[in-house]
Formats: C-alpha cells, structure tokens, sequence
C-alpha cells in the first residue's frame, strides 16, 4: 500500500446518499473572495511578470491595486446582483486596509481565516509555529468582528501533515483547503472531525490566470461552463458544491471585472435553481441532515 493521509476513506460518487440543499436545489454556489496583504521587498506573492531582484514594485504594486481598487469595484458588483461571498482574510488586512474589511462586515459576508498574510506558507513551520500562526490569525478575527471564524482557507492552499489537526484543536469547523470532491465530506483529526468543503483549484483565478494564462473571456465562460454543466450533473440526485474563486487583483482589473459581470449575472439568473449561499452556510445545512448522510460520519 501506498502511503496515506488517514483523514478520509474513498467513497465512490454513485454510492453517496442523494440529499437537498435549502429550497429543493441540488447545486450550492459560493463566491470565495480572497483579501490578501504581501510584505514589500520579501516573501511569497503571485506574479503578473517574472520579478526581479527585491523589491519586486512591479508585482507587488500590481497585487497592492486589488486592495486599494479592485476589491472595492468588486464590491459595487456584488451589491449589483445581491451576492453573498465568503471572505477569505489575511489577518494583516485589518491593519493594511480595514475599511475594506469593514465593507464586507458591513454586507453581511462570512469572515473565513487565511493566514496572516500571503507571503508565508504554514507548510514549513514547526507544529508550535503553526499553530501560533492559526491562534493569531484567528484571534485578530475575533476581535474584529466579534466571533471566531469557522472556516480556514491556508495561504497557498500549503498544509502541514498536522494542520487538520491544529485546525480542529483551535476550533475550526472546516476547511477549505481539500479540493477532492464535489461535495463536502468528514475528515478525521485527533481533534474530532473537521468539515470539508470544495474549493476549486479550476474554476479559481490564480491557477486559470496566473498559471494557465487564461483571458478574461475564458475564466468568465469557466464559469459558466462549470455552472450549466452541473446542473445537468446533479439530476442524478445527488448535490454538489460549487465554488468561485476570485482574486481581487486579477478580477478586479476593469477588462476582467466586465467578463466577471457577464458570468455574475449568468450565475444570479439561476436563483431558485441552485442555492446561492457562503461556505459557512453549507456548514450549517450539513450539520441539519441525518447521521451517515455525509461520506466519513
């Protein structure tokens, strides 16, 4: 046998049992907005162009522009269609740019954590240093908006061999860093179980933009694409979990951000055949259904 991770068994698509998210919908959506901060002259950080020696101010005035531009024209569009997102925070944010955080707090929208900022991967850290990493992030969140939150998202989607772990020990509820299914699932921890719920690593901007070199058009018709298709998918009976990715300073850019409309309001048309919600409401409908409903309980 190979090597194994133990968080969940294989559990075969046709052998789940068929359930309904709220209104009888079959397909859940959520919008994954991710508020990232980057150190200057140091650290991890998307690239528009290959950089150069530090300071790299190309890229990381280019990332600095969906913070102080893209994101706010971002909200303007999600207020457009009356959309929930789910914010995925670097903790750094509420010192950078807390009007911006005081924007979706005051929307309404889901806080999930991501790290203190995106110029660090959680992976290489020694398990104390993880977990404070975790605690601070958390912490800063609670005072800010008043609960702890109860999703995580890692900076760079990185893990540790123990960072289920420290998750459930800190008090997350799920996670969104494991994109193997398209529905959620139970994981196990030492800590007891923790909820995954799908992230797309396709329908996502970095990876079709960034790496792929995907335009505007494409990463729009994606969406689409990934919508219409599981509406047909999900007449089997069993649901799904959709995410959307976005990246301020990707979609946020006005050429994007036109394309991101058409998807929008595409996906906003579709209210009352998929349940548009947030990655926490997907967590609050999963703990109403039945025991042994979810693969891994």
């Amino acid at each position: 046998m190979l090597p194994t991770h133990g968080r969940y068994d294989y559990h075969p698509w046709p052998t789940r049992q068929a359930y309904a998210w709220p209104g009888e919908a079959r397909l859940a959506v959520y919008l994954g907005v991710n508020l990232e901060h980057f150190a200057f002259g140091e650290g991890l950080g998307a690239e528009l162009a290959p950089g150069g020696p530090q300071p790299d101010v190309l890229n990381f005035a280019w990332r600095d522009y969906g913070n102080r531009v893209g994101a706010w024209r971002l909200i303007e569009l999600l207020d457009e269609f009356a959309l929930p997102a789910t914010v995925l925070l670097n903790s750094a944010m509420y010192d950078y740019a807390p009007s911006l955080v005081a924007a979706h707090r005051a929307r309404g929208d889901e806080i999930a954590g991501h790290g203190r900022t995106n110029s660090e991967r959680q992976s290489v850290l020694p398990e104390a240093e993880e977990q404070r990493l975790i605690a601070e992030s958390t912490a800063a969140i609670l005072r800010h908006e008043g609960q702890a939150p109860r999703g995580w998202l890692s900076p760079w989607i990185a893990e540790s061999r123990t960072t289920p772990d420290l998750l459930a020990e800190a008090g997350y509820a799920y996670t969104l860093n494991w994109c193997a299914d398209d529905a959620p699932i139970w994981m196990r921890t030492r800590g007891g179980r923790l909820l995954a719920i799908p992230y797309p690593q396709e329908v996502n901007d970095i990876p079709a933009i960034v790496a792929r070199k995907d335009g505007a058009a494409q990463f729009a018709d994606m969406i689409v694409d990934d919508l219409e298709e599981r509406l047909l998918q999900v007449r089997d009976g069993l649901p799904q979990v959709m995410g959307i990715a976005l990246h301020p300073y990707l979609v946020g850019q006005p050429y994007r951000l036109r394309q991101l409309r058409r998807a929008l309001a595409h996906l906003s048309a579709r209210r009352g055949v998929v349940w548009i919600t947030t990655a926490g409401g997907v967590l609050d409908h999963v703990r109403t259904l039945p025991p042994g409903t979810i693969p891994g309980d």
